[in-house]
């Protein structure tokens, strides 16, 4: 399997090869969808809280008498029928959205998301990207002389410079290899990888 190598003017310069276990899988669409919600779902922090009947700040006298009112017997005011009562199946802080995904499937399901991007000329190497000051117009600079918009860039180790410059720009994301997670390499329309990250990643996935 052979990926883009793009130079600074964006244009592609040579070819880079790389593991066809990696870039070169089958798209597996029910296999990158199950990835992504359960990394979505991982995410969530269920801090969410409604009250149950018990809990909401309500009377407990019966609203009126049982028969001859002609309305419907009511018992009191929190009853999950009436507005402002509680709810009858609450949510609580304590609920688990966690999704159980093995290692296996999680790198199966990444390699088949760099796999589809590499068919689509979505992702390409560089030999290297990096700015002189943490200045965010050094960096969309660089981008725009590459032809790149929205993208995500994996680097080998932290950049200071880089990540300050890409702090202010909502659509460019800087991570190391381990933290290229499946939600941004489908949110982003492109993804630039260093060499030395490529290296990193096909160690990790291949």
């Amino acid at each position: 399997m052979e990926l883009k190598l793009l130079d600074a003017q964006g244009q592609s310069a040579s070819k880079v090869d790389a593991l066809d276990t990696v870039f070169g899988r089958e798209y597996n669409e029910p296999l990158v969808h199950q990835v992504v919600v359960a990394f979505q779902a991982n995410a969530r922090s269920g801090n969410r809280k409604q009250k149950n009947r018990a809990e909401v700040h309500h009377s407990t006298k019966k609203p009126w008498r049982q028969k001859g009112t002609g309305r419907a017997r009511a018992g009191m005011t929190s009853s999950p029928l009436w507005r402002g009562g509680g709810r009858a199946f609450p949510n609580s802080p304590d609920e688990n959205f966690s999704h159980k995904l093995n290692k296996k499937m999680y790198r199966a399901g990444v390699c088949s998301i760099l796999s589809q991007l590499a068919r689509e000329d979505r992702l390409a190497v560089v030999d290297e990207i990096s700015v002189e000051a943490p200045k965010t117009k050094l960096l969309a600079q660089k981008l725009k002389d590459m032809g790149v918009g929205s993208a995500l860039i994996i680097t080998e180790g932290f950049d200071e410079n880089l990540y300050l410059a890409a702090r202010n720009l909502s659509d460019v994301l800087i991570v190391e290899p381990r933290y290229a997670d499946p939600l941004s390499l489908v949110r982003f329309d492109r993804v630039l990888i260093t060499r030395p990250a490529l290296a990193k990643v096909q160690e990790m996935l291949g």
